[in-house]
């Protein structure tokens, strides 16, 4: 037993120097000894298992308690019996009923010329929204699978769905306001956005003006941190006919440069609360910033022309500036912008290294 208890104080590191030296010379000259070390660490290693094991089962257990079968029955399993019957029933009339509506509906359509207004209007604006997931199964979290794996699952990451659809946002402050189009968060059930470093937080809609295509998010997620002071500003004057701009955004999993110049004053079919740049954008770019080559935020990529090769479109800051002066009392005050330019006077490359970290992947779910 006292062979045991050194054994053991020895694997634990409860022995000083001295002892422990001298229990290893002994060990070094004992191979008996040695076997009965090596032999004694082994078998606390599989106790360590065992209890890590039983734990685990411990927790599906709690889980499985605490999932209500029934209801996820009812859910998930049609009530085939009743549905059949009623089909088997009324399957003729509902089919005839059915033709005749959809022809109706169709003659109308066709009638008022209403595909051709449609298509027109598809193939004319479209809205930068880059379609991640044609479908997305909410049920499937619910299940009892998706929780186990939830007990190793890094919060900060985000959800591991890809989401419905993606596109791009840029600070307002330091403390996690984000401004990106209206037409990228509306109908979301939840919203997150991701940083340049792959980070993915928890956001919520705060505000939107529908009439310039706006809206800010607030980053709820207690893992956020706040950032450095903004190094941009925003521009109040209309920009000039030509002027050099660019833009930082996410059409794909990371942001892309976009560089070019504002062609014309107002936007599609001559909206006044739109520039027209020279710059080709590409799905997943809506809400991206456009900046002039002092890093002043011009406006926000919205949408481009199907039609025209390069020429896109972003709301003015304009309009920006006046719509968050018209946010609720709470969100207005909280929404502090910079005054102080940090980007003006250096190369490209220094901007972009500058921006990067106030650019994000808005995710839509």
């Amino acid at each position: 037993m006292k062979m045991i208890e050194q054994i053991e104080a020895y694997l634990r590191g409860e022995m000083n120097e001295q002892e422990r030296a001298a229990f290893e010379q002994q060990r070094d000259a004992d191979p008996l000894l040695d076997q009965q070390v090596v032999a004694h660490q082994t078998f606390i290693e599989q106790l360590k298992d065992y209890g890590t094991h039983h734990k685990l089962l411990s927790e599906m257990n709690a889980i499985h308690e605490g999932l209500d079968i029934e209801a996820i029955k009812d859910e998930v399993i049609p009530k085939s019996l009743v549905i059949r019957k009623l089909w088997d029933k009324y399957r003729m009339n509902a089919a005839v009923a059915a033709s005749v509506a959809i022809l109706a509906v169709m003659g109308t359509l066709f009638s008022t010329g209403f595909f051709s207004k449609s298509n027109a209007i598809v193939s004319g604006y479209n809205a930068l929204r880059r379609e991640m997931s044609k479908e997305v199964d909410r049920k499937i979290q619910r299940s009892k699978k998706e929780l186990m794996q939830n007990l190793n699952t890094d919060v900060s990451k985000g959800p591991a769905n890809p989401g419905a659809y993606s596109a791009t946002g840029f600070a307002l402050t330091s403390s996690g306001y984000i401004v990106t189009n209206n037409h990228v968060i509306e109908g979301a059930d939840s919203i997150y956005v991701q940083d340049n470093n792959g980070n993915s937080y928890k956001a919520v809609k705060v505000y939107t003006q529908p009439n310039y295509d706006i809206a800010v998010l607030q980053i709820t997620d207690k893992n956020f941190s706040s950032l450095k002071t903004l190094p941009y500003t925003f521009k109040k004057s209309t920009a000039d006919l030509g002027e050099n701009v660019f833009t930082l955004g996410y059409p794909r999993e990371e942001y892309v440069l976009g560089m070019g110049y504002v062609s014309s004053r107002t936007g599609y079919k001559g909206d006044t609360v739109q520039y027209q740049i020279d710059i080709r954008v590409n799905s997943g770019n809506s809400g991206s910033p456009l900046l002039d080559n002092k890093g002043n935020v011009l406006g926000i990529i919205s949408g481009k022309e199907n039609n025209v090769d390069g020429a896109s479109f972003a709301v003015k800051s304009k309009y920006l500036l006046e719509s968050l002066n018209e946010a609720p009392e709470d969100v207005k005050n909280d929404l502090v912008l910079n005054k102080k330019n940090t980007l003006s006077g250096l190369s490209r490359k220094d901007q972009i290294k500058k921006i990067q970290d106030y650019v994000f992947m808005v995710k839509v779910y």
